[in-house]
């Protein structure tokens, strides 16, 4: 079973990752960084990547069983529309569930309001041998309250302090975090949005309400790009992932998965028994 994806003709990583001087304005949502291939290759690609990506996360449970700590959560943002569902669905659904913690943070419960804002987040974070998924997330408090003025700019400021903090002590406990964000473009978004009522086994997947928040596009990203500003660090970096081509972004978040998985390099566990002896009662039996 190959370690590596074959089909990348260059690290998407680095070319994904959010450094110092990045401009989501300059961010084109149709590219197709570090992939030659077509969407016709796509699903060959991404079958691939799915027998790579199931392998390390099998290694990776197992080691927690007899002591591994570590964990990776994959943070999940983007305008509506813009393909999470897809990821949870095409990318994290080929791997075992059971080594899968998902959680969608919506609108805070009143019991919710009534704690810091990471006090729900908290108790979502994944256990040792885990995949943590958070479709939609802790950025979610910076962003609409920025952008609908829910919070004065101290506390918004606040916050993203906040989260950096909160980000590095789960580094510190071996957490790996990778930071998503699907970039679509405008016209993508209403095509997509078009698309749902005009088909009746999408109407569900409309809500009146995503027209609301695209009255506001350019506040959002002007909110991302301040995100990107304020919490992309060295441990805990943003990828802003093109997502006009559903089919390369899933590859992309595959990849990044790929590649936080094998950078804590797990190990299948070494039996705490002889394997010729019990093969030999087994035979016997």
């Amino acid at each position: 079973m190959a370690e590596f994806e074959t089909f990348w003709r260059e690290d998407p990583a680095p070319l994904l990752r959010v450094e110092p001087g990045f401009l989501l304005a300059d961010a084109d949502p149709d590219a197709t960084p570090g992939y030659a291939g077509r969407k016709r290759d796509a699903v060959g690609a991404l079958a691939e990547g799915a027998e790579v990506l199931a392998t390390l996360q099998e290694k990776f449970f197992a080691d927690s069983t007899v002591g591994g700590t570590r964990s990776v959560l994959l943070v999940l943002q983007a305008m509506d529309t813009a393909g999470k569902g897809g990821i949870v669905k095409h990318v994290v659904g080929a791997v075992d569930p059971g080594g899968v913690h998902l959680h969608a943070f919506k609108a805070p419960t009143e019991e919710e309001l009534a704690h810091d804002f990471l006090w729900r987040v908290h108790r979502e974070v994944p256990r040792a041998g885990q995949i943590g998924v958070f479709d939609r997330s802790h950025y979610e408090d910076v962003l609409i309250g920025s952008v609908r003025k829910l919070a004065p700019d101290d506390v918004i400021a606040q916050r993203f302090h906040d989260i950096v903090a909160f980000e590095e002590e789960l580094v510190a406990n071996g957490t790996v975090i990778v930071k998503v964000m699907l970039h679509i473009s405008s016209d993508e978004q209403k095509e997509r949005l078009a698309a749902r009522l005009e088909r009746p086994d999408k109407h569900w997947k409309y809500n009146p309400g995503d027209v609301t928040e695209r009255l506001l596009w350019n506040d959002y990203q002007a909110a991302y790009q301040r995100v990107f500003d304020e919490t992309s660090t060295t441990d805990a970096p943003w990828y802003v992932v093109p997502a006009n081509r559903k089919w390369y972004a899933r590859l992309a978040v595959q990849h990044l998965l790929i590649d936080a998985l094998q950078s804590i390099d797990p190990q299948w566990p070494k039996p705490e028994y002889d394997v010729e002896h019990e093969k030999a009662r087994l035979a016997a039996s």
